[in-house]
């Protein structure tokens, strides 16, 4: 393999994409969106949150995300008609007697729509730093998280490279590259939604309240009016049990592994307050995911009489992270090994001399 045939490859695909002004446009309303989610940000957390680091953190991790979701959302469409798109337009075949080895041409044009994918990431840097000024960036933080989106990028990237040598019309492995992605963001969590549901378990709730005054106060056994602070001088009703449903997501939450914001969100390190909570949304989305490795309490006790039998349970977003695994680099392996396979299917379908071709594939 050849460095040079292959940035040979990635060259001649920037050109092109770089010689159409719908490709500047697209970057200017990316940009344009970018102004609104920093400024609606810096507004949001600045009135919810009075403590500077955490402000900060929480801007830089949103603008982050929402970069990370609008790659997402675009890099289908730059990379899903690669190979079958310079099929199409006749153009592949001069390049496959050319000394370029098919895979060099695949990953050439993988580096190209990476490349391209990561002029978004170039338009947010301005307003990243501006978060940074904000205060409360932890250097860690955005080394991981930029190492995150970068990496995500180029697998979907990928991908779509990938689709597009796979199938033999434009719009069926754009159609396909966005179908992938959409399993990965939102298939993820729709089948960890039913699946935890369907894998219900059945629990038990006993109860037992006081009995209150008109004026709102607690009967006192002893006949007196003020019996506040004594709850065992309460008069109290019979305990009740009841059962309920309860979705076991502990048995399905590895299904989110493979999720892009859930690998940002698990792979980034999280900073709390005193009080054991996130200070940015990349620890919010990580207390969700890890909270759902936690079995549910099947067996729990509410006896308003007696505060001390009470076996609700609650752990802050750093007491979850303490008792479960992070599970990031499965998911970047899944999308790994998925990003791989695609690209084995298209460089066989490329690969010269051709054995047999679809029906109607243009040559030249």
């Amino acid at each position: 393999m050849s460095i040079a045939r292959l940035w040979t490859i990635a060259r001649l695909e920037l050109l092109q994409r770089l010689r159409t002004v719908s490709w500047y446009v697209l970057l200017g309303i990316f940009a344009v969106l970018l102004i609104g989610v920093t400024a609606l940000s810096f507004l949001a957390f600045g009135g919810m949150v009075t403590d500077a680091p955490q402000r900060g953190a929480g801007i830089y991790s949103t603008i982050v995300v929402i970069t990370l979701l609008l790659a997402v959302l675009v890099s289908p469409t730059l990379s899903g008609n690669s190979i079958n798109g310079d099929r199409d337009a006749a153009t592949l075949a001069p390049v496959q007697v050319t000394l370029a080895q098919t895979s060099e041409i695949l990953l050439g044009k993988v580096l190209a729509a990476w490349i391209t994918g990561l002029a978004f990431a170039v338009v947010a840097a301005p307003f990243l730093i501006i978060a940074t000024f904000a205060g409360g960036v932890d250097p860690v933080v955005v080394l991981v998280s930029l190492a995150v989106l970068i990496a995500e990028i180029g697998l979907i990237a990928a991908i779509g490279v990938g689709l597009s040598g796979i199938l033999a019309r434009p719009l069926f492995s754009v159609a396909s590259t966005y179908l992938v992605v959409a399993a990965l963001v939102f298939g993820t969590l729709i089948a960890f939604g039913l699946g935890g549901a369907a894998a219900s378990t059945e629990a038990v709730a006993q109860q037992r309240t006081a009995q209150y005054a008109p004026d709102g106060a607690p009967l006192c056994r002893d006949g007196s009016e003020d019996c506040w602070n004594e709850p065992g001088e309460w008069i109290c009703t019979d305990s009740e049990s009841y059962t309920y449903q309860v979705p076991r997501f502990d048995y399905v939450w590895w299904v989110l592994a493979a999720n892009p914001f859930v690998i940002l969100a698990d792979a980034t390190p999280t900073s709390y307050t005193r009080d054991g909570y996130a200070v940015d949304l990349f620890g919010q989305i990580k207390a969700g995911v890890r909270g759902a490795q936690l079995p549910p309490d099947t067996n729990t006790g509410y006896d308003e009489c007696d505060p001390s039998a009470n076996t609700t349970t609650f752990r802050s977003p750093e007491q979850i992270e303490d008792e479960t695994v992070p599970s990031w680099f499965v998911g970047l392996a899944v999308q790994i090994v998925l990003a791989g396979g695609l690209l084995w299917g298209a460089w066989a379908r490329t690969r010269t001399p051709a054995r047999a071709l679809p029906p109607g594939t243009r040559i030249a």
